[in-house]
């Protein structure tokens, strides 16, 4: 099987659990488009949906769903995205899209978070793909310093600036072995605005795609 079929089969499993007529948020990214074009071809109706970047938006606003503020919903019931790698434990590396500061406050406000893969995302510790981390342009420098006392190699994300109007730098030579602390760490840090490691709020469930079809990380 073909990595776009994996991925469009996970993006269908993952809209059959869409309960009729509820918001949800929608994450960012190949494998997402395609859960919003399954969203339209099932005919799963929702009564809208909150946004993690302005490309998903358009995305839904071309598919006729409507964009909903997250001031204005409160807490959400399903949250769906994807990730750039994700383990048994479902704690996830994101943000190869830039979109990881909206991504993880619509997480924390859902109750339920389904992380969507093909199988060559799953990974029995992260770090391989770059950890991105969104900083305040003022601080990129303070910053990248840091990570480099943390073990990591940042790079700029050159030519590059989120919706929310900052910068991302990419780390690279991180082992993670403790998701969590490194998240916390890594936060704490003046002028970071979120990091890619979503390990204190992880995955409720990740739906993987493969040869064999879709499995279950529960």
């Amino acid at each position: 099987m073909s990595q776009d079929e994996a991925k469009r089969r996970v993006a269908e499993a993952a809209a059959q659990l869409i309960e009729p007529d509820t918001a949800i948020g929608v994450g960012t990214g190949s494998t997402v488009n395609l859960f919003i074009d399954a969203l339209v071809r099932l005919k799963r109706r929702v009564a809208g949906a909150v946004s993690s970047s302005n490309a998903t938006t358009e995305r839904l606003r071309a598919a006729g769903i409507r964009v909903l503020e997250l001031n204005d919903t409160g807490d959400l019931e399903i949250y769906v995205d994807g990730a750039d790698e994700a383990t048994a434990h479902r704690q996830l590396v994101k943000g190869g899209g830039g979109a990881l500061t909206r991504e993880k406050i619509i997480a924390a406000a859902a109750r339920r978070f389904v992380c969507i893969v093909d199988e060559s995302k799953v990974v029995d510790v992260l770090g391989h793909f770059p950890l991105p981390v969104e900083v305040i342009p003022m601080a990129r420098s303070y910053v990248a310093r840091q990570l480099v006392k943390a073990g990591g190699q940042p790079t700029l994300r050159d030519g590059f600036v989120t919706d929310n109007g900052n910068q991302i730098l990419d780390v690279r030579g991180l082992r993670i072995v403790d998701p969590v602390a490194l998240e916390t760490k890594l936060n704490q840090v003046p002028g970071v605005v979120t990091v890619g490691l979503f390990a204190a709020r992880p995955a409720d469930v990740v739906l993987v795609g493969g040869s064999a079809g879709v499995r279950k990380i529960e």
